[in-house]
């Protein structure tokens, strides 16, 4: 009892105190910044559609101007070496409002001392959107000056990227807010590149291009409006270029947002931080997916990764997610990867490449084997059986089979799987064998064998996947089992003898012989910081994959409360703070890029770590659902995974109990009543 009090109060300081928060949750439910004392800030965001992405560093100064430069990524525009980072990429700084006249006076003519804007909100919902002020002091002989002008002028700026189209739309609305009409121009413009086609696999020319639409002059009374549109773009020399409406763009863009992503899987508890991080990372996880000449591809982004699949960021990380979305293009992206992964099974069970690149036109294998078979095994059988469809199981099956034959082929004689290192490839060192590795091992195994049954493959089969299942639990604990700094956990590989924050997946793949201690580990002061866990103790790397598959595990080991506070001052920091809205990759590395397989994983710290859902079969699940002690209730509707559409509604009841009601349209209510930590078995109709 003392041992688990000390614990409480080390883990309560151990999660540092989040700094303020710079944004709101907006009664829209989106996210907003009203900046005051505390300029000047920068920041930026990636937004994809499904030919280009846009990675926007913005800010607003010390005086209260916004500015913004954007680097546009075109993935199907290939340059040369057309290797993974091979994506047509250009940096657009130009200022648009700057172009602006108003009565003609050069909007950014001498700024410091004649024109001045002040950002009165920022919002993030699927755009980001930018509300100015500007005021103006007049030109020319006998003018006077004013340090604090009237504005004149409300700006609105919106800045997206196309859901289909290679083009990235920015509109601006100008209202006059004075009481005199004044006239405001605004300049033709377009800006031209053409690529050189030497620097092009197929000795193509691109053009890039960034023009202004509703060009003219607008003479406005008090209170009109005017709109013009800047428009941002690469296409094919020869090709002609877009010219969108924008308006529709953005309604698209926002149908997206609220409807297509929104309107599935949607959770409601008591924490609003929790509910709106877990809707932007639906969003982010499923925006980042590429229409590709070699079909649907998710990509990680981070003006770096696109046109291309990895073992872990997709088969391991967001495609097991996709079925519980509905999402039709995420789905259609999982099983494109996995066809892809399957071109290179071999007869002689060479290692599968870690990554598919160029629009499937080449492959990475820089690392050597990361353990990509385990990770591709591992997501392969957990899609196959949350998506409950019978045809694409039985098309994944050879792929899950030949992974999982490739990785006994890999086993040490200590019984656990060899390879050259991990997903971090050889950032941190990760031995002949690494936990990662075997673990992913035992939970493709454990999926495989539901499959299996479902698909009505041979008792021997199945019996063997058993058999080689309970051996490598045992592998895993006599092998990596340790105490590590003073934690009866595990060790990451022989010889580590540091903490390092992947010691959570035992956790993930049902291992509880060091639970506790594992736990303890995670949420102590060696690994534990303001924003997450370090990869290694005593480093200053901290990347979110870790934290995130963590954050499940902890749920998964029984630890709701403490899981719970972890997950919101998590999603706080990351929803509220300073660089916003979505989970990142890492730091120091990669400038905080807002990598998109990390939103899914947010997302499965909810489906399978708060919910506790396990797939057992193409219409059934395992369900340990939690409730954290603050909480009377928690809700997930209308997910889609296993052909269906169901909700789950978790409350407490008088007796301390959980009432838990499974409800699909048009089928009697599945009702159960449990004790907390108990696992109700669900088959769906």
């Amino acid at each position: 009892m003392l041992k688990n009090l000390l614990f409480i109060i080390m883990f309560a300081t151990s999660i540092l105190t989040v700094s303020a928060q710079r944004w709101q949750i907006d009664a829209g439910g989106g996210i907003v910044w009203h900046p005051s004392g505390d300029l000047p800030h920068n920041d930026h965001i990636e937004m994809s559609g499904e030919q280009t992405s846009v990675i926007l560093r913005w800010g607003v100064d010390k005086k209260g101007a916004f500015h913004a430069e954007r680097s546009l990524v075109f993935p199907m525009l290939r340059v040369l070496p057309n290797d993974t980072h091979a994506s047509l990429m250009s940096r657009f700084a130009t200022n648009f409002a700057s172009m602006l006249a108003i009565n003609t006076n050069p909007v950014g003519f001498n700024a410091s001392a004649l024109q001045f804007e002040k950002v009165k909100t920022v919002a993030i919902d699927g755009a980001l959107t930018v509300q100015s002020m500007w005021s103006f002091n007049s030109v020319g002989a006998g003018s006077s000056y004013s340090e604090d002008p009237d504005p004149v002028i409300e700006m609105v700026r919106t800045i997206f990227p196309s859901r289909t189209l290679p083009v990235v739309c920015e509109r601006y609305i100008i209202r006059n807010i004075s009481s005199k009409p004044f006239e405001v121009t605004i300049p033709e413009f377009s800006q031209v590149i053409t690529t050189d086609p030497a620097k092009s696999p197929v000795e193509q020319a691109y053009v890039l291009r960034a023009d202004l639409l509703g060009t003219g002059n607008h003479r406005l009374q008090p209170n009109d409006s005017i709109v013009f549109d800047a428009v941002l773009q690469a296409y094919r020399d020869g090709e002609e270029p877009q010219w969108p409406d924008v308006a529709k763009e953005y309604a698209s863009r926002m149908e997206f947002a609220r409807q297509d992503v929104g309107g599935s899987l949607i959770l409601e508890t008591p924490d609003p931080i929790i509910n709106t991080e877990f809707r932007y990372a639906k969003f982010r996880a499923s925006e980042s997916i590429f229409r590709t000449r070699r079909g649907y591809m998710h990509a990680p982004g981070g003006e770096c990764y696109y046109a291309a699949i990895w073992a872990n960021d997709q088969a391991e990380y967001v495609n097991p997610f996709f079925p519980f979305l509905g999402y039709d293009i995420g789905n259609e992206s999982a099983l494109n990867s996995f066809r892809h992964f399957a071109r290179f099974m071999s007869p002689d069970y060479k290692a599968i490449p870690s990554s598919i690149i160029a629009e499937g036109d080449d492959i990475w294998n820089g690392a050597g084997d990361r353990g990509d078979a385990s990770m591709i095994a591992y997501g392969a059988a957990r899609y196959a059986l949350s998506r409950g469809v019978r045809a694409e199981a039985e098309e994944l099956w050879p792929l899950i089979e030949w992974c999982l034959e490739y990785c006994r082929r890999q086993l040490l004689p200590e019984g656990v799987v060899a390879s050259d290192t991990d997903e971090l490839e050889g950032r941190f060192p990760a031995g002949k064998a690494n936990l990662c590795t075997s673990t992913l091992y035992y939970d493709a195994l454990r999926s495989t064998i539901y499959l299996a049954q479902e698909l009505g493959k041979s008792t021997k089969k199945i019996q063997e996947y058993k058999q080689q299942s309970e051996v490598l639990a045992k592998a895993i604990e006599n092998y990596f089992g340790a105490n590590v700094g003073g934690y009866e956990t595990y060790r990451y590989y022989d010889g580590n003898t540091k903490l390092r924050s992947w010691i959570c997946m035992p956790l993930i793949a049902g291992l509880k012989g060091r639970t506790e201690g594992t736990v303890q580990a995670l949420l102590g002061p060696e690994l534990m910081t303001e924003e997450g866990l370090l990869t290694e103790q005593g480093s200053t790397t901290f990347w979110d994959r870790s934290t995130l598959y963590s954050l499940r595990g902890i749920y998964i080991a029984g630890q709701t409360d403490r899981a719970t506070e972890f997950l919101h001052h998590y999603s706080e920091r990351r929803l509220l703070g300073d660089h916003v809205p979505y989970p990142i990759e890492a730091w120091p590395e990669g400038e905080q890029r807002h990598l998109s397989a990390e939103s899914g994983l947010y997302c499965r710290v909810i489906t399978e770590g708060l919910f506790g859902l396990r797939p057992t079969g193409l219409r059934s699940f395992d369900l340990t659902p939690s409730l954290p002690t603050k909480w009377d209730q928690a809700s997930l509707k209308h997910i889609k995974a296993f052909d269906s559409d169901f909700d789950i509604i978790v409350q407490r009841i008088s007796d301390g109990r959980l009432q838990v009601n499974i409800t699909q349209k048009g089928r009697k209510t599945q009702q159960f009543r449990i004790h907390a930590g108990n696992t109700i078995k669900v088959v769906l109709h």
